[in-house]
This record gives structure tokens, sequence and C-alpha cells, in this order.
């Protein structure tokens, strides 16, 4: 007789509203207000310290949270929106590539601003071509980037404040400095905030203290403050377009399958790219034969695979969205992208990228 403790432990976690303390720091997102000095990567490394001295207290024969992420790197001068993933939530960390970035910034005027200074500032708005600065992580070639919204909210004297809503990777400091060639007279960026970080805002943004606070009160027994500093890692899911598939197939996906047709429960819209909605629009208005079958070609030859998987333009769409895959109770199961018809008899529908579990 086998031994009910010797069985393979469900790799499920808990409904994001009924997890331990541990589990919460294990699996985690703080939406933190970075200060101005310390740079990201030393804001991360005291996240981190915090939580795992926490958990040594709390679950001391747990693991550590084994590292955080942050969704994109704030220069030490720079304040504002850090969403933080703690633990195994560091494996989403690009969901933060698929949102938009709000900043707000002081743009230094090298003179007076021009009579058409607020449509200088609007030519900005849209696509635009960039190059990464010399001090940047990245190579430095030309690429576009797209700024959704740009207000200039204020003018003083040699000084505007601007709202920038834009694509993440794009250099604000760059764009001001391309602003003030526009003028004819020069310009730069003098302070700058980040106030938004899709999906989350500078509504409810958490400080370093407000952390340490929250994990001392914890260790004490009064875990009230942690939950509404530390949220579920699903929190850092909510723009992107949801999936819901069968606990059954959220266990198939934790050994790496994909998620197949028949442990498909539901599918945003907006998960769908056009191709695949198309070809299923086509699918059901085509013509059949008097025996209710589809038509084949002359001969009888046409490609089938029995396992509905044979690829097709649909698994190579040049843009299909990142969509995030959840159980019905709404826990995390992976990120991928739908390349089959979640209406199928079978086949796959979505392809992994992440496994969450």
């Amino acid at each position: 007789m086998t031994d009910p403790s010797d069985a393979d432990p469900d790799p499920l976690r808990a409904p994001p509203g009924e997890r331990s303390v541990p589990e919460l720091l294990r699996f985690g997102v703080v939406n933190l207000d970075k200060p101005a000095g310390p740079s990201s990567h030393q804001v991360s490394a005291w996240v981190r310290d915090a939580i795992d001295e926490t958990l040594a207290t709390l679950d001391p024969e747990g693991p550590p949270t084994r590292g955080v992420a942050h969704s994109g790197t704030l220069d030490p001068k720079v304040t504002g929106c850090l969403p933080t993933l703690t633990g195994d939530a560091t494996r989403m960390a690009q969901v933060f590539l698929e949102g938009a970035k709000e900043y707000v910034a002081v743009l230094e005027l090298h003179g007076s601003p021009p009579s058409d200074f607020r449509e200088v500032v609007a030519e900005f708005e849209g696509e635009i071509y960039q190059k990464p600065p010399r001090k940047s992580a990245v190579s430095r070639r030309l690429r576009t980037r797209t700024v959704h919204e740009l207000d200039l909210l204020e003018v003083a004297d040699r000084r505007a404040l601007l709202r920038i809503r834009c694509e993440s990777g794009t250099y604000v400091r760059k764009l001001c400095h391309d602003i003030g060639l526009a003028t004819g007279g020069g310009a730069h960026m003098g302070h700058l905030r980040r106030s938004a970080t899709d999906p989350f805002d500078d509504r409810d943004l958490r400080t370093l203290q407000d952390l340490v606070d929250a994990l001392a009160w914890a260790g004490d027994g009064d875990d009230a403050l942690l939950r509404e500093v530390v949220r579920p890692a699903e929190d850092a899911l909510a723009h992107l377009p949801a999936v819901t598939v069968a606990r059954s197939a959220a266990r198939s996906v934790a050994t790496g399958a994909p998620v197949y047709a028949p442990g498909v429960i539901d599918v945003d819209d907006a998960a769908i790219p056009a191709a695949i909605r198309d070809d299923a629009s086509n699918d059901s208005d085509a013509p059949t034969d008097t025996d209710g079958d589809a038509p084949t070609d002359t001969d009888g030859d046409a490609p089938t695979d029995t396992d509905g998987d044979a690829p097709t333009d649909r698994d190579t769409d040049p843009d299909p969205p990142l969509a995030a895959c959840f159980t019905p109770d709404g826990t995390a199961v992976c990120l991928g992208r739908v390349v089959g018809d979640p209406d199928a008899e079978n086949g796959t529908v979505v392809a992994l990228e992440r496994v969450l579990l």
C-alpha cells in the first residue's frame, strides 16, 4: 500500500485570498514608491533582505524568496512607481514590458518657450524615433517607441511640466532633449517621477518603511497591514487578457505541457489573434457535402493531423498578445500566447512562455 506522504504535492497554489503569509511573500508584488538616492537594484536588495528575514522567523523550514524583480530600472534620482515581484513571482517580470508607463517630468528649457511651444510638444505624441543614450545598458541602435499621451500641464518661466504616457523602453530624458531641439533653444530633463507602470499607478504606492513596518507586525502575529502592502502576484497580471483553464489542465502545465483545447474553460476576446478569429469564423461558414463532411481536395490527400496540432499560419502570427492563464479560483498558472482555436475539440490553444506554478 502506498504511503500518502510519498505522493507528489499538488503544484497548484491556494487561491490568492487564502494564502498564508509565507506563501504570500514567496509569490507577491509590492507597488513600491522608490525614493530618490538609491538605485533600483539597491532598493530591490533591501526588499529581498527584509522579506527573507521575516520568512526565517515565520517559516524557518521553508526556502527564502530566491530574489525579487522590479518593473524597470529607474535612475537613482528618479522617484515613483516601482512594482516589485517577490520569490517565484519573478518569473513573470516580462509582464511589465506589455503595458504602458507614465511619468511626470520637469522640462528645463534653455531659453524662453516659443510662441508655438504647445504645438511643438504635441508633435512628439505618437510613434517617435529614439537612439538610447550612451550610458544605457542596451544596444545604441535607432528604434521606434510610441508616446501614447503627452500633455503640457504647466509652463512657468523656463520650466514646463509634462505628463507622458508611453511604451515601455521609452527614454524620457532623450525625449526631453529632442523636444528642446525642436524648440530651437534646447532643453534637458529636470525632476522625473514615474506615476504608473501598468497595471499599477501612484494611487496606492507603498514606501520601504511601510513594508518594513508591515513585516515587523506580521512577525508579531498581526498580518493585516502586510496584506495591504504585499499583494498576491496575480495583481501584476490584471492588464493582460486572461485564459481560464481547468485545474487538471493547470497540473499538466506544471510539468511543461501546453494548454490543450479540452482544458480551456474561457478566453478573453483580446487574447485571441485576429487570424484565429477569422479562421474560426470561416470554418463555421464553410460549405459541407451532402454527408455533412467538410470538403477535401479531389485526391483526398489534404494533410491532416489526428491530434489537431498541424502547424498553420496562426502559429506564426507576428504579434499574438501575451495572455495569463488562471484556474477558476484565480490562481496564476502560466504566461503564454493563444495559437489555436479555443473552441476546437483538440489541439494546442496556448503555447507556454513561462510556467508560474
